[in-house]
């Protein structure tokens, strides 16, 4: 949870229950969060899904779908997230043969009163565990992660880049 100047949680009320943060006095401002997730997997996983051999279809296409489709509904998964008005979404998904496995990367833009961090990370999440159940069948010993934030524009706090430590 974000803090205030003052040092106290803005999703905390002074009983300590938890509250929606009102935005509503907030200007609109242009902002965009990229996070990334990984799945490592056998080099035989990796060639099958590469190949378009899984049985259960397109693994890449239906991570995209599901990373997209994700972070349009992430206020329906994460409490106290704000519904937004994304204006573009994007989740990229490319092989890494060094881990080996596959790299995720998710975009998320609006113009708003409010950050896309969690739309960008659910979309990383949920792409990462769409290409877990479609390739379960051929290597349960998959892993996941790390997912993690890559950058963020927008808003009040201005830019952040995860340096390259």
């Amino acid at each position: 949870m974000a803090r205030l100047p003052t040092g106290k949680l803005t999703h905390l009320g002074a009983d300590g229950a938890a509250n929606m943060v009102d935005v509503g006095d907030k200007n609109d401002t242009a902002r965009e969060a990229v996070a990334e997730g990984f799945v490592a997997m056998t080099t035989e996983t990796l060639e099958t899904i590469l190949a378009g051999n899984a049985k259960k279809g397109d693994v890449i296409a239906t991570a995209r779908i599901a990373g997209i489709m994700a972070a349009k509904k992430t206020h329906e998964l994460i409490p106290l997230c704000h519904p937004l008005m994304l204006s573009k979404v994007s989740v990229e998904i490319q092989p890494d043969r060094d881990l080996p496995g596959l790299r995720v990367e998710a975009l998320a833009r609006l113009s708003g009163k409010t950050g896309v961090e969690m739309e960008a990370l659910t979309a990383a999440s949920i792409a990462c565990l769409t290409i877990y159940d479609m390739a379960k069948a051929i290597d349960k010993g998959m892993e996941i992660g790390p997912v993690r934030l890559l950058s963020k524009t927008g808003g009040k706090s201005g830019t952040w880049t995860r340096s390259a430590t």
